[in-house]
């Protein structure tokens, strides 16, 4: 699989944002950093993203609400939810919702890498914009 893919992480605990910076960095992604989902909407390199993670519970704007403002705004790229506050009612609306992958923190990096990768072979393999 070609790497340089664009990975935009959303989350607003800056610590978060750097650990997964670092390590989808170190799987050959670039990767762009936002620390919340305005934040994303307004980038100038929303267009260019090739997947999204993002926390779930954020001030002002939810991951539910960024995947449907994306998905509105006819952005197809994947998606992937992640939250220090899972149940399993919330794993049923993210998956409905049709995110790629819902993962509880703490979560095992390599089954994030996994996932995003996925996700990406899927992304390209389709019509999605």
């Amino acid at each position: 699989m070609s790497r340089y893919s664009t990975v935009s992480v959303v989350d607003d605990d800056p610590s978060v944002r750097a650990a997964l910076n670092n390590l989808l960095k170190s799987q050959g992604h670039i990767v762009r950093t936002f620390a919340s989902a305005e934040e994303l909407l307004r980038s100038s390199q929303l267009n260019d993203t090739s997947c999204v993670i993002a926390d779930l519970q954020m001030p002002m704007m939810s991951g539910f609400e960024l995947l449907e403002q994306m998905r509105a705004h006819g952005h197809a790229a994947p998606f992937i939810l992640m939250t220090a506050f899972a149940d399993d009612r919330t794993r049923a609306r993210a998956l409905s919702a049709g995110v790629t992958g819902f993962f509880a923190k703490p979560f095992a990096s390599l089954e994030l890498i996994a996932c995003v990768d996925e996700a990406l072979s899927e992304h390209r393999g389709g019509t999605n914009a």
